[in-house]
């Protein structure tokens, strides 16, 4: 490699790395911590409220997101973002929030990993309301020849209930390191030259960045998931890999909180509640606190 500058910053973080915690993990299971590094800071907090409504004269591609009987979830997605950057502001001192929509209208999900990337997060957590999809069933309407006649009709399916965290699946790897190489590397000031993607060095920088993303993503997420089962008794179907876009185009920890499923009863009154609103927002509060604990303790 001929790139001095690059030589340098790849020596750096592996020292960084080395005593930097390192999380060994598994889903749903314990979290041991080794080691902190006592100089790294978090600064800046990506939280992005998910769906929106389609901006006029718009091209790509938009979601609506899901709905219950009255909200819709990017109304509740929204509201408990900009309580979340309140909350967040006030609570962690020296932390700025960019929120990656503040209006009704949508952001691309493309265009929400480049606003986390280009505000040089250091953490990324995506707010959603889950649903499940309708389901079929078959009812008697008739008989014939002493047989009962059955017709095929839709129902909603309202048994979804509580909270889900999700990480980017690993099979989108490629995608978290070509993020990782413009935003992590590339964009470093001293650069003086292009970077080389197949040379070893380079390679080695972005598998350990890789790889200290994605220990603390499912770090975080278990902290969320103890705030809202231990302190807000919620129900919870854990944390699960996904492909998420967002997740995976984010050169960050990141993290998606389904927040509950707004096609159940229960959990749309609790979505839409002051109460509700105010708990999620709490707890994730708590392990954004833990986390930042965490990783700023000094080694004594």
């Amino acid at each position: 490699m001929k790139n001095k500058a690059l030589k340098r910053l790849i020596y750096g973080l592996l020292a960084f790395l080395i005593s930097l915690s390192l999380f060994s993990f598994k889903l749903n299971g314990s979290v041991r911590k080794d080691t902190i590094d006592s100089g790294f800071k978090i600064k800046t907090i990506i939280v992005d409220a998910g769906h929106g409504v389609r901006p006029p004269g718009s091209v790509g591609h938009f979601s609506p997101g899901a709905s219950g009987s009255y909200s819709f979830e990017r109304d509740v997605t929204l509201a408990i973002a900009l309580k979340l950057q309140t909350a967040i502001e006030k609570e962690m001192s020296g932390v700025k929030v960019v929120l990656t929509r503040k209006t009704q209208e949508d952001v691309s999900w493309p265009m929400r990993a480049d606003i986390a990337n280009q505000n040089k997060g250091n953490l990324f957590i995506s707010l959603h309301c889950n649903s499940l999809s309708n389901r079929t069933v078959h009812e008697v309407v008739g008989h014939k020849h002493h047989k009962p006649v059955y017709k095929a009709i839709t129902v909603p399916d309202r048994s979804g209930k509580g909270v889900l965290l999700l990480v980017y699946g690993t099979w989108r790897t490629k995608e978290e390191e070509n993020a990782i190489k413009h935003t992590q590397i590339e964009e470093d000031a001293d650069m003086d030259t292009a970077v080389d993607p197949n040379d070893p060095e380079t390679m080695i920088l972005i598998n350990e960045y890789k790889t200290k993303f994605r220990k603390q993503s499912i770090h975080l997420a278990n902290l969320i998931n103890t705030e809202f089962v231990d302190t807000d008794g919620r129900r919870s179907e854990g944390i699960r890999e996904q492909g998420v876009l967002v997740l995976c185009h984010s050169a960050m920890p990141a993290v998606l909180v389904e927040t509950g499923y707004i096609n159940n009863p229960d959990d749309e009154a609790y979505l839409n509640s002051e109460k509700g609103q105010n708990e999620i927002v709490d707890s994730i509060v708590r392990a954004l606190k833990n986390y930042k604990d965490e990783v700023e303790q000094v080694s004594k």
